[in-house]
């Protein structure tokens, strides 16, 4: 398993498809804040369209856009065309996946909206790093052909919805948000954070060792060597790419790979504080309150299982 899967199991991320637009004429459509730990996503099968957020440049949107917000900042879709009228809206809830259409004039916007569902307690491995909004062209990153391929894809499983449609759907979504998060990285426009880290091809090396084996006694010396750099050279990248030192990285990693043991509920708070490198279960309780906000035993108790 690569590094940036196993941070996307961490977190526990899940896609989840909640309806089907397709929208003529004028509309607007507003969406409020996400809940905690969701990140709404709207991806657009064919037409076009334009997001609006609070205090930044309209977003045009066309086919095969992959739209994420990372923050679940409030929004609002309308017409491409800013239409003074708008069509009535109607939905379908007759069939597995709600269907929300306008009847009007002109083309139609067809889009998937649905939520990244993550840990509210992972979220800083992740989604805190990101831009609060994530624009992706599926054509940009992966061409025409694969576009096109993709794009069929989702409206051939929600057209039809045979049996397991929408499990292939919500796979198929999880896809996209990889996807996004790459040509995001491809371009430079992801800040200094772990997914940079894990993007670079040597310190990714360290940061994978580190998710392998966090029971070792890793030093800045090790953790250089697994990137094939001197440790100067290593610390002063590694803070460059990702704004904090190996040690607060390494036990930030630790402690969601800890909470990630006691949502099983299979160990006990001693045995998961010495399987990710801490001897004193009084330490590990006390850097597990620093970084997580809740004592071992507390989350515990109040995680869902994983």
């Amino acid at each position: 398993m690569d590094a940036l899967t196993r941070i996307l199991d961490l977190a526990r991320v899940r896609g989840a498809l909640d309806l089907r637009c397709q929208l003529a004429g004028g509309f607007s459509l507003d969406h409020a804040d996400a809940a905690p730990g969701e990140a709404p996503f709207h991806l657009v099968l064919a037409g076009e369209g334009v997001m609006e957020l609070p205090g930044k440049r309209a977003l045009q949107m066309k086919a095969g856009d992959l739209v994420v917000l990372p923050k679940g900042t409030t929004h609002r879709i309308r017409d491409a065309h800013g239409a003074r009228t708008q069509a009535p809206i109607t939905l379908d809830t007759s069939g597995p996946l709600a269907v929300r259409r306008t009847e009007g004039e002109g083309e139609v916007l067809d889009l998937l909206c649905g939520r990244f569902v993550h840990a509210p307690d992972a979220g800083q491995l992740l989604f805190a790093s990101l831009p609060d909004v994530l624009h992706a062209s599926l054509a940009d990153s992966h061409g025409i052909a694969t576009l096109e391929a993709i794009v069929a894809v989702f409206r051939a499983e929600v057209g039809e919805l045979a049996p397991g449609a929408l499990a292939v759907v919500t796979a198929l979504s999880q896809a996209l948000l990889v996807f996004a998060l790459r040509a995001q990285l491809a371009h430079g426009l992801m800040p200094p954070s772990l997914l940079t880290l894990l993007a670079d091809p040597r310190l990714g090396r360290a940061m994978l060792a580190m998710l392998r084996d966090p029971a070792h006694e890793w030093t800045v010396e090790s953790l250089a060597a697994q990137a094939a750099m001197s440790r100067a050279t290593f610390a002063r990248h590694f803070e460059a790419k990702g704004k904090q030192s190996p040690h607060e990285v390494l036990t930030l990693l630790r402690m969601h790979l800890a909470a990630e043991l006691l949502r099983r509920g299979e160990l006990n708070a001693a045995a998961v504080a010495e399987r990710v490198g801490y001897r004193s279960e009084s330490a590990f309780g006390k850097t597990f309150l620093r970084v997580m906000g809740q004592t071992p035993a507390r989350f515990r108790r109040d995680a869902p299982p994983g």
